[in-house]
Order: structure tokens, then C-alpha cells, then sequence
């Protein structure tokens, strides 16, 4: 298990086209169990801890022709809010950012913006 705080920082509003596609959103529901809300919750994170993620995301989103893939492993935010953390497999993306989709809005469910500190655990 890893507990780990990250900072909640904006995106360029990739994560939403991402996952709303017809294709991730019908993986997320099948592996899951949910839909996701459409639209991501950044986190900024120490390297080692992004890297500690990475090697434990066991679940692959697999991508259609022209997109990346996307590595996933369930965590809780603030202890109980059930969300994935994503991993985009895509060169350049920054090495200590990970983001988190659920079932809802995280920024508006717990309140968050920029520069919040957020708890994540990793079971």
C-alpha cells in the first residue's frame, strides 16, 4: 500500500476528449464498473511516486488505431472516493503528473482547486 498527497493543478483539457471516447469509456465501465465522469483531476506528483504507479498499473486501456494507451490502477482519494489513476503513454507527457477519473466530478465533490493538496491511497 502507498498513501501519497498530490497537488491538483489544470490540464489542457485533453483528458476530457480522452476520456469520452466510445472506446475508453466502454473499457472503464467493463474493467471498473463505472462510467466516468467526463473529464480528469490532475495531479502533480514526486517522480518517484509517478514512477511507483506506473509499476503497479496492471490494467491497460487499449487504444484504437492513432491514440495511446493509457495505464490504470484503482486508488482512493481522501480515503473514500474510489477513482482510477491514469497513466497516458504518450511521449512528452510530463513524468510527474498522473491523472484521476471516477464516477464523478472530483474537483467539485471534494471541493478542490489549484493548489489543493489531495490524499491518494494506493491499496
Amino acid at each position: 500500500m502507498l498513501i501519497f498527497k498530490g497537488k491538483v493543478v489544470s490540464g489542457l483539457g485533453l483528458g476530457k476528449l480522452y476520456i469520452t471516447l466510445p472506446w475508453v469509456v466502454t473499457q472503464i465501465r467493463e474493467i471498473f464498473g463505472f462510467t466516468p465522469y467526463p473529464g480528469t483531476l490532475n495531479l502533480k506528483v514526486e517522480k518517484d511516486v509517478r514512477k511507483f504507479i506506473e509499476e503497479r498499473a496492471d490494467v491497460e486501456i487499449k487504444p484504437a488505431e492513432g491514440f495511446c494507451r493509457g495505464l490504470t490502477v484503482e486508488v482512493f482519494v481522501e480515503g473514500n472516493v474510489r477513482a482510477v489513476a491514469v497513466i497516458p503513454k504518450v511521449i512528452g507527457y510530463p513524468e510527474d503528473l498522473i491523472e484521476l477519473i471516477a464516477a464523478e466530478n472530483l474537483r467539485f465533490k471534494l471541493n478542490l482547486k489549484d493548489g489543493d493538496d489531495v490524499t491518494v491511497q494506493l491499496p
